[in-house]
């Protein structure tokens, strides 16, 4: 069971995870420390509650913070460059879109950089994080235990500026900003490990 504070980095977006007593559940504090607005998405898993409400705007500098039950699964993204009103309007977003609204109730149209979570249910039970680029790439992100001997597991490189031409999403301006997964983009088996090429090293 993970006791320590855990810190979550999104394009230099700080998250700190804080774990309770076993089985107490946990605090979620995201900070943007991006250099422009984003837009956390939020999505929980095993029909638990929606943390933040299912997502919210966060500029650069503001926080915000919500309690996770024992049990709760989940997972975090940043949208970015919206066009968002209320939580019933339609907008957009250029990355991890939901459906044009503030408020998730499905997760974010890929590319979109993923933290995902499943907290302990119970006294000795353990808590995992993870990141994922399965969906692709949109910013950084990472997560770092502030104390306790869990490990950084993350990718703050910026993959947009390397991301292959094929793969690149642009802006109206041009300006990539997302990078899309080869195991979604691709029907090729090699990039994928599918069929004949499972297993092969």
């Amino acid at each position: 069971m993970l006791t320590a504070q855990q810190k979550l980095l999104s394009c230099q977006v700080g998250a700190f995870w804080t774990t309770k007593a076993a089985g107490a559940g946990a605090t979620f504090t995201l900070k943007n420390n991006c250099p422009y607005t984003i837009w956390p998405g939020t999505l929980s898993g095993n029909g638990a509650a929606l943390l933040g409400g299912g997502g919210f705007e966060l500029s650069l500098n503001d926080t915000a913070s919500f309690s996770a039950p024992p049990g709760w699964s989940g997972r975090f993204w940043a949208r970015t460059r919206c066009l968002l009103g209320s939580s019933s309007s339609n907008g957009t977003c250029a990355t991890g879109d939901c459906g044009g609204v503030l408020r998730c109730v499905v997760g974010g149209a890929p590319p979109a950089s993923l933290a995902e979570f499943t907290l302990g249910s119970g006294d000795g039970t353990q808590d995992f994080y993870d990141v994922s680029l399965v969906d692709g790439y949109n910013v950084g992100i990472g997560v770092r235990p502030s104390r306790g001997s869990c490990r950084y597991a993350g990718c703050v490189a910026d993959v947009n500026a390397r991301c292959p031409a094929e793969l690149r999403v642009p802006a109206e301006s041009g300006e990539t900003v997302a990078c899309r997964s080869a195991l979604i983009h691709t029907t090729l088996d090699l990039p994928c490990c599918r069929s004949t090429s499972a297993g092969v090293n």
